[in-house]
């Protein structure tokens, strides 16, 4: 019972802490129109605002996490990652161009990178097997989803509206402070409580090795699966909006109610996915996931009615879900516990390189080229070729193997 009390407080801080990464990540998107009048930026300032900070959150998160798994205890890099994006956050509000601002994105990219494999190579270990999945797909997918699409428009357009956008970014420091508190007050490490020294010896450092890593055939099918899942994903909520404005001429407030759906999608997929998989297993629900995720750009292109068009949308875009096992539960059943953060970070870090660095470019390059909805067949095939390389995995779901199998698998006696 005890452990199940700390297994949902820890579930829930770390929910909010990941969801408020999300608030702030995508916040310069919902923004943009008020900062761009009185910066005057052009889409091609956004586009590279959006690159710099994929790009030092992905090399964050490999660095970071791999650092993280080497330490005594890990919650201090939380607790310091936590409130160095809220800072940074914050002091977007005093930029007053397009260099200043481009800093403050990339330095939020290197606070924010660890966060994430962090909290779900604690999580891992606090959560009991049967709740595992549904557990890190909670702070993987449905909080971010939560807090970044679905409230975090409504509140950081009346903020600008109201108040300002300067005034939008400067609040953003307050929930971050407190979410810090949280973590040092109720977050524990067992790695702490276990062995403080066990982490520092030289037999764990080489479970943290990247070589050793890549020998693992599940964590070198997650970064592949990385590399184009994050190109679906980025793809569809970078070019959608535009899309279905030029191409099917829907009026704004159409087009918002179709994106919201997404949002809506991102929440209830991001644990209906993981929780399924607790059940019939990992490899067959990112198999069936990631072929229904293949279908929503599709949809986008050849439905041209919004009333029909929406719960389309709201149904297909499962990919969200399928997120939470190849970036998390998947990894983290595969390898050692020592080694958590590593594995995670590595496959984000490779994958935000490749899906949000690299795919906007050469997505926005092709639509030029050749029209606007091959960027979305672009994005169906980076939902294609994972379905096709998930029947390649190792099945690790305690359901489905067994306990005493996954932890076999993960290199634990």
């Amino acid at each position: 019972m005890m452990r199940a009390g700390y297994e949902n407080k820890l579930l829930a801080i770390l929910s909010l802490s990941f969801g408020f990464v999300f608030f702030d990540r995508l916040a310069l998107s919902f923004l943009f129109p008020f900062i761009s009048n009185e910066l005057h930026l052009t889409n091609a300032h956004l586009g590279m605002l959006s690159s710099v900070l994929s790009l030092t959150w992905a090399l964050s998160g490999a660095t970071l996490g791999a650092w993280s798994d080497k330490r005594a205890s890990r919650k201090p890099v939380l607790i310091v990652a936590v409130i160095a994006f809220s800072v940074l956050s914050s002091l977007s509000g005093f930029v007053t161009g397009f260099l200043s601002l481009l800093l403050f994105r990339a330095l939020m990219g290197i606070a924010e990178g660890p966060v994430l494999p962090v909290s779900q190579s604690l999580l891992a270990e606090a959560s009991t097997p049967a709740r595992r999945g549904l557990n890190m797909g909670i702070v993987n997918g449905s909080a971010p989803g939560l807090l970044g699409a679905v409230l975090g428009p409504p509140v950081l357009i009346w903020l600008a509206t109201t108040h300002g956008w300067r005034t939008a970014f400067l609040v953003s420091i307050v929930p971050g402070i407190v979410i810090a508190a949280l973590i040092a007050l109720y977050v524990k490490d067992s790695r702490t409580n276990n062995n403080r020294d066990a982490a520092r010896t030289t037999h764990e450092r080489a479970h943290t090795d990247w070589a050793a890593l890549l020998k693992n055939r599940n964590v070198v099918l997650c970064v592949l699966i990385a590399c184009c899942y994050l190109t679906w994903f980025v793809i569809i909520v970078s070019f959608a909006p535009t899309f279905l404005v030029q191409y099917h001429h829907f009026p704004a407030q159409t087009m918002g109610y179709i994106m919201s759906m997404l949002g809506f999608a991102w929440v209830g997929w991001s644990f209906i996915v993981p929780a399924i998989s607790d059940r019939i297993g990992r490899k067959p629900a990112m198999v069936i996931f990631s072929a229904i995720a293949a279908v929503c750009p599709i949809l986008m292109i050849y439905v041209p009615d919004a009333g029909t068009m929406a719960p389309l949308v709201l149904v297909t875009y499962t990919g969200l879900g399928c997120f939470t096992l190849f970036m998390a539960t998947i990894p983290a059943e595969s390898t050692d516990p020592r080694a958590i953060a590593t594995a995670l970070g590595l496959i984000m870090g490779v994958g935000e390189l490749t899906g949000g660095f690299l795919s906007p470019t050469i997505a926005g390059f092709a639509a030029d080229h050749y029209g606007m909805p091959v960027v979305m067949w672009i994005a169906s095939a980076g939902a294609i070729v994972p379905a096709f390389l998930s029947v390649f995995l190792r099945e690790t779901a305690p359901a489905r193997v067994g306990t005493a199998n996954v932890r076999s698998m993960a290199g634990v006696e």
